[in-house]
């Protein structure tokens, strides 16, 4: 069974019994309504011990599941991790702008372009030949005396 997360505002929102929830940001925005779901998010909550315990055993009903857990600190206290979907309100729509004059563009005389003569010029684009290296050590190998 996977994760079913809250949709909520706040943390306390969250905590609430009977929020809707939803296990994808699809099936979250689908819930969400006239709300914008801006992000999956995780809240940490330092508690006693029986805050924690009452809070998990508040929460371990129908609904969301698994979107709370329980860790301790360094020093041994619990703190709980609360995962929900956070709401927030959707952005307003702008009024619409005019729209803007285009700028006049000043016609500028044709220009000769080079751009061919520059980059695809014979012999610029083409890898250069390797060349054979010569060993200088074996120039006393073909003497004109030998011969």
């Amino acid at each position: 069974m996977s994760h079913a997360y809250p949709l909520a505002r706040t943390v306390a929102d969250a905590l609430k019994a009977g929020a809707a929830a939803a296990r994808t940001r699809a099936e979250a925005e689908a819930l969400a309504g006239e709300l914008k779901v801006e992000s999956l998010h995780t809240e940490w909550l330092n508690l006693t011990e029986a805050e924690a315990t009452a809070q998990m055993a508040a929460n371990a009903g129908e609904g969301a599941h698994g979107f709370l857990q329980r860790y301790e600190d360094d020093k041994g206290a619990p703190v709980l991790a609360v995962t929900f979907w956070r709401l927030v309100e959707a952005a307003k729509p702008k009024k619409a702008a005019r729209p803007a004059k285009p700028a006049k563009v000043e016609a500028r005389p044709e220009a000769a372009d080079h751009t061919d003569d520059l980059y695809f010029r014979s012999g610029r684009t083409r890898p250069p030949r390797r060349r054979r290296f010569v060993d200088p050590r074996q120039m006393d190998l073909f003497d004109e005396a030998d011969s």
